[in-house]
């Protein structure tokens, strides 16, 4: 464990907070510019793939950026992977035509699978297990601020400045990010000789492209029994058939198959691919309710959201310290899970004339019980793996979780259109909204089950 002056350790954390913010909220600023960008540049059918293309790069990537920063450094990398995204940025800023948008967002993707994967795992590397739980409520505060900020703030620029500076905005918070690293994180250099698994990688990348294409695209762009998802769904299966047994071989695998004959490790995985599924119901759906429902504005229903996020924030800043103090941390995910599966069969009631005020106290219910899960798991999980892990522990957590999340819309995504009975209205969509916000309950439910399996570590004191 290495331990940095206070001075240090502040610079550092600052600095990594500010690159999960940089990454979290690449996620939600884009989308309130979409329609001023199209206009612009044009292509309104490739709309969806300025938002896709980052998630693609982002997702497919996380295994690597890990399984490099176990081998070679995480410093380096972590700093190579802020180049990448800002490079990624500068040149979405400039882009000419969509096609060019599109492209630059996927290699802004392959440099913020980076920062969130490694940011994560360095936090790991200066802060001991036990202590570790002390600092979550300040991780969980910066996806608050990029959910609430990413919209109005993507609304603004479109608005009062140019849709371009929803990516040039990246550059100064980069560089200092930069700025800080450099000149504050010191971490041993404990490079091991060894080559990373490229033909692993490439296999895993494009094994998990195929899969996240199969639920970006069915039921939208093709039909769920189309030749063209049923080919997709093929190759993903064929292509991570072929990496598993590349990675039996591989004398440095990129996601090392031993992590699977880890218990915990499975059920922790597994835990974090049912919350995330669950929770997108949530994050997704709710501003089509409070809209198209309720009639607010958008920038009204990102406020309207607000309870939720500050839930969050409170419970994950209450169990970590918890954590720290007892060193325990399995009833937490049990809790918190279960609250979710309640707060989604309330939410499954509400309907034109429920109160703001009602559906606000639903969303600090389920956001409470969603701030004891996500990062106390990813806790449990660096918890439980050797050093030399650490990195591939954590992309893979980050991995399930952004897994759940493409799954997650996808599936609710086709309950929410077989549930629409005729024309979006405000009838329609409260009436569809209850299939899907049904459906969630139980995949909660179902976390709550996996996590009661997990055989609690104490956490560690270093």
């Amino acid at each position: 464990m290495t331990q940095p002056t206070p001075t240090h350790f502040r610079a550092t954390f600052a600095g990594l907070l500010l690159a999960m913010l940089l990454a979290s909220l690449d996620q939600t600023i884009v989308a309130t510019a979409l329609p001023t960008i199209v206009g612009d540049l044009g292509g309104i059918d490739q709309l969806a793939w300025v938002v896709t293309a980052y998630l693609l790069g982002a997702t497919v990537t996380m295994p690597l950026w890990g399984r490099a920063g176990d081998l070679y450094g995480r410093k380096p990398l972590f700093l190579a992977a802020i180049a990448v995204f800002l490079c990624g940025s500068a040149l979405s800023g400039a882009a000419q035509d969509l096609t060019q948008l599109i492209g630059f967002r996927a290699l802004q993707g392959l440099g913020a699978g980076g920062l969130m994967t490694l940011a994560m795992a360095i936090v790991a590397e200066i802060v001991s297990p036990r202590e570790r739980g002390r600092y979550q409520g300040y991780i969980q505060m910066v996806f608050v601020i990029a959910s609430v900020a990413g919209p109005l703030l993507g609304g603004v620029f479109a608005d009062h400045l140019s849709w371009r500076w929803v990516f040039y905005v990246n550059l100064p918070i980069g560089a200092l990010t930069i700025a800080l690293i450099v000149s504050s994180l010191k971490l041993p250099t404990e490079r091991r000789p060894a080559r990373i698994d490229a033909t692993g990688a490439a296999l895993l990348a494009a094994g998990l492209t195929s899969l996240l294409l199969v639920t970006t695209w069915g039921g939208r762009q093709y039909a769920w029994d189309s030749a063209e998802i049923a080919g997709l769904a093929v190759a993903a299966v064929a292509l991570l058939g072929l990496f598993v047994a590349q990675e039996r071989r591989a004398a440095e695998p990129i996601l090392p198959l031993r992590l699977f004959r880890e218990p915990v490790f499975v059920v922790v995985s597994g835990a974090l691919f049912l919350t995330t599924l669950a929770f997108f119901a949530v994050i997704v759906y709710m501003p089509v309710y409070l809209q198209v429902v309720t009639g607010v504005s958008a920038t009204a229903s990102g406020f309207l959201l607000l309870p939720l996020m500050l839930a969050a924030t409170a419970s994950t800043a209450a169990s970590g310290r918890v954590m720290s103090r007892t060193g325990r941390y399995k009833v937490f995910p049990v809790a918190g899970l279960s609250l979710m599966a309640v707060g989604l069969l309330l939410l499954a009631q509400i309907g034109t004339a429920t109160a703001h005020l009602t559906v606000a106290a639903l969303l600090v219910l389920f956001g409470l019980g969603f701030g004891m899960v996500s990062q106390v798991l990813t806790v449990a999980i660096q918890n439980n793996v050797e050093r030399r892990d650490l990195g591939i522990a954590t992309a893979s957590a980050n991995l399930f979780r952004s897994l759940g999340g493409s799954v997650g819309v996808a599936v609710f995504g086709a309950l929410f259109a077989g549930g629409l009975d005729g024309p979006l209205s405000a009838t329609t969509a409260a009436d569809a909204l209850h299939s899907v916000f049904l459906a969630a309950a139980p995949v909660a439910a179902l976390g709550a089950l996996v996590v009661l399996t997990l055989k609690e570590v104490p956490l560690r004191h270093a």
